[in-house]
């Protein structure tokens, strides 16, 4: 777990959940910039505050509460006490959102949750729970319990996200704007010759671009650069080569916002991303010495109804929650 002092975070990939990252940390002066992720963030707040900025105000996640943000969504985090905070979080692709929604809501169109924190201390053990089996090798409870909790919460808190379509003629500059930027994402213009070409002043191209995505130009730019550095690191790139292939100066530089966005250095998330476990591995029983060592590592949920998280293997008698919106048959 990459980190120093009391501060540490693991960001990985387990094999047999594709499209899903994997994330534990704890964090104390930590600060993410503003920023936005492809996938669905699901974060299983164990102890302290985390406050993030979405939506135009400062929301507090609790222990026992989870953060939830949609795809594309701009978002910071900070703790919000001085201990700081600790948590897990995985983060689901659209698509396997979108194929879980299908087959277990009535939520047609692009589902998404509809409020950015939710107290619900049962779905924060499932979070840490699928965690916990992906420490373990044991793909048939992560991917189970995954789907426990995707669904329990769009069915408590799901809707569907409007689709972002550029009407106005602000919005249609944007759009432009940021199409420029994707092709020159090494070399990208000043804001005054990015707002000339497109016909418009430096400060009414300023204002369309933050109405259409939530941060100014260059704050997107970063995002986007970092979000292709990621590609790059996955596929063995070297973080030196992948800094000046998305633009920055150097690795430090690289470094430097990867960190505040990802969570971790670069370098950290590549030698995760080499270690991903082989499926043909994962599936061979783990021995009873092995299991206890990972489950030594695993952080504790801690609520007052729930101090310890119970099994993986038995969130209740059937395998689903009888009493909760995602069983099978509510």
């Amino acid at each position: 777990m990459a980190g120093t002092g009391k501060e540490r975070a693991r960001h990985w990939q387990y094999a047999e959940l594709p499209g899903v990252d994997l994330l534990r940390a704890r964090y104390v002066r930590k600060t993410f910039v503003r920023h936005t992720h492809e996938n669905f963030v699901i974060a299983a707040i164990a102890d302290g505050v985390e406050v993030f900025h979405h939506g135009g105000a400062d929301q507090y996640a609790g222990a026992g509460a989870l953060a939830l943000v949609n795809p594309d969504t701009p978002h910071t985090g900070r703790a919000g006490v001085p201990e700081g905070w600790r948590y897990g979080a995985v983060y689901p692709s659209p698509e396997l959102v979108a194929e879980i929604a299908a087959e277990t809501t009535v939520l047609r169109g692009a589902p998404g949750f509809v409020s950015p924190v939710v107290d619900d201390p049962y779905a924060v053990t499932l979070v840490h729970q699928v965690l916990r089996a992906a420490d373990e090798g044991n793909a048939l409870a992560a991917d189970t319990l995954l789907r426990v909790a995707v669904t329990r919460l769009l069915r408590t808190n799901g809707g569907t996200l409007p689709q972002r379509v550029p009407r106005t003629a602000g919005a249609q500059m944007a759009a432009r704007a940021r199409a420029v930027l994707e092709e020159r994402i090494v070399r990208p213009p000043t804001l005054e010759r990015l707002a000339g070409d497109l016909g418009t002043s430096p400060f009414a191209l300023l204002r369309a671009f933050r109405d259409a995505y939530g941060m100014p130009p260059h704050a997107w730019l970063t995002d986007i650069r970092v979000r292709r550095a990621r590609r790059l690191l996955d596929a063995g790139v070297l973080p030196a080569e992948a800094a000046l292939t998305v633009g920055f100066t150097d690795q430090p530089h690289l470094n430097r916002h990867f960190s505040r966005i990802v969570g971790v250095p670069p370098g950290a998330y590549q030698r995760e991303r080499k270690n991903v476990q082989d499926p043909r591995e994962t599936s061979r029983l783990r021995s009873e010495a092995w299991q206890k060592k990972q489950l030594s590592r695993t952080y504790e949920v801690k609520t007052a109804e729930n101090p310890t998280p119970p099994s993986y293997g038995t969130p209740s008698a059937s395998g689903w929650p009888s009493d909760s919106p995602a069983s099978p048959s509510g």
